[in-house]
């Protein structure tokens, strides 16, 4: 009897010949050759400082304006990244017991609500409109938050919100002392413009190494914030939780950031082409969905996408992820981080089966 697939977990770190896996986020080129050079003369793997080496986080500054070394915490990938500045938030004393929750988009990557109550909060959605904020109604569910979590470029649903929208969001969430979490681990993948930066007393921005360099398993992220108070009580919970991350990724993180600019200028081309490749062959199987902005998913809609994601792996060896694990439940998301012949391969599987099984459904 097959096994039921309960969550994104069945899938991640699976994978052989046979298998099309339009499952997971984690990026099929290779990091830099300046991430591996430094390999052949590295000999230090001693704790590290629980901030995080200094040398990364003094090559960090340049991209962010006013930026100074003790602004940035390094983390175990933006996944610890999030956790710990949840848990923060949580511990404040300015956070009074009913007042704390956190502001989520829907769809949203399925660890948010996950992060939001292992921090002792409780999780509030606000639906997005074909992937973007509507800020009436996120203005409305705004009023009993401490904080909300900004995802732009978003997973799963690949769009990028109007800078003229985040700069309100900015305004709004200032005015009334809301903590903003902006999760920008794909700010290097959008096709449409240049990413906008989210600032202000209480930003909190997440990023790591694992999209923009290919580097998902050394697990390097990083929280980057002025507010001295909180970068404080995150080092202070790291000490307790996970200390250093691990110097060696570190080390191979900040030879990542020498890399030239044409290392970053080449994946996106790759990814614009993965993304046109993938959305005009969803288009040609009648599927409805939009075309993605940034980051490297579709999101288009099913009927009975649990069914489909099990048949799909079952009997077509494709690997999709359950919309209802992201809050939408009549979707199905698609990963095109993989190459040119494995998505022909995959859309020709997929026409299979919506040929077959799908319409049986």
């Amino acid at each position: 009897m097959a096994k039921a697939i309960s969550g994104p977990e069945f899938f991640i770190g699976k994978g052989d010949d046979a298998l099309i896996s339009f499952g997971s986020g984690q990026p099929d080129m290779p990091p830099p050759a300046e991430a591996f050079d430094i390999l052949r003369t590295y000999s230090s793997f001693k704790y590290g400082l629980i901030q995080g080496e200094e040398a990364l986080r003094v090559a960090l500054v340049p991209q962010y304006p006013n930026a100074k070394p003790e602004h940035f915490v390094i983390t175990n990938g933006a996944s610890e990244a999030i956790d710990l500045v949840l848990r923060v938030i949580a511990e404040k004393a300015d956070v009074p017991t009913q007042s704390r929750k956190v502001l989520l988009p829907r769809p949203y990557y399925y660890s948010y609500p996950f992060n939001v109550r292992y921090a002792g909060m409780a999780p509030v959605f606000y639906d997005l409109e074909k992937g973007k904020i509507h800020l009436d109604t996120f203005s409305e569910m705004l009023k009993e938050c401490c904080a909300v979590v900004i995802n732009s470029p978003s997973n799963p649903t690949g769009t990028v919100q109007e800078v003229e929208t985040l700069k309100k969001i900015e305004k709004l969430c200032a005015d009334k002392n809301i903590w903003v979490i902006s999760d920008e681990v794909y700010k290097d993948i959008i096709y449409v413009r240049e990413n906008y930066l989210l600032q202000g007393p209480r930003v909190v921005t997440i990023n790591s190494f694992s999209k923009t360099y290919a580097m998902c398993g050394l697990r390097v992220g990083y929280v980057y914030s002025q507010n001295e108070e909180l970068i404080t009580k995150i080092i202070e919970m790291k000490t307790h939780t996970a200390m250093n991350t691990s110097i060696v990724s570190q080390m191979m993180a900040q030879a990542a950031l020498s890399a030239p600019a044409s290392y970053i200028a080449h994946n996106l081309d790759t990814w614009k082409s993965r993304r046109d490749l993938m959305y005009e062959g969803m288009k040609d199987l009648d599927l409805d969905l939009w075309n993605p902005e940034g980051a490297f998913y579709v999101l288009p809609k099913f009927k009975n996408s649990s069914e489909v994601v099990n048949d799909l792996y079952y009997k077509y060896q494709v690997i999709t992820y359950d919309g209802a694990w992201f809050g939408a439940p009549e979707r199905v998301r698609f990963s095109y981080a993989l190459d040119a012949s494995k998505i022909t391969e995959g859309l020709r599987r997929l026409k299979e089966f919506l040929g077959k099984e799908y319409a049986g459904y």
